[in-house]
């Protein structure tokens, strides 16, 4: 799967993801690509894997990371690649650097999406039981 490449006729390599699985269950192998521009499907165009992503949620409800952060340190120090912003999200978020602020603000979202939720079945339930009181007081005899 390894190849040469000579940096004349190549860019900067970059550390993107590749797409492999099937229709509706995504797999995504961390590669080491000669070029931004080379394609990222094929297998011919990737110079190593230096990890996987797994992005669906198992039983656990975790979706699964593995890094070479070996083989990453050596690609980002000493062939200066490019990082994709997907690869800069799992690696701060793995620890090898800082944490991304999409990942801060994706946070946000998730969060305010949650308390919303919270607030619209709070109104709810507070409507049903107006509801059932006002029946409970109207089938009442006076």
């Amino acid at each position: 799967m390894r190849k040469l490449v000579i940096p004349k006729y190549y860019g900067r390599p970059s550390i993107g993801l590749a797409l492999f699985g099937c229709t509706n269950r995504p797999f995504y192998h961390v590669c080491v690509f000669p070029d931004r521009a080379l394609g990222r499907r094929y297998e011919s165009n990737i110079l190593e894997q230096v990890g996987t992503f797994d992005p669906l949620p198992n039983q656990k409800n975790e979706k699964l990371v593995a890094l070479n952060f070996g083989r990453l340190k050596y690609w980002i120090g000493e062939r200066n690649a490019h990082i994709s912003v997907p690869v800069l999200e799992l690696l701060g978020l793995s620890g090898l650097f800082p944490i991304h602020p999409k990942s801060f603000i994706r946070a946000k979202d998730n969060r305010q999406l949650i308390a919303d939720q919270q607030l619209k079945i709070a109104a709810e339930a507070a409507e049903a039981e107006k509801i059932a009181e006002e029946q409970s007081s109207s089938s009442q005899p006076q």
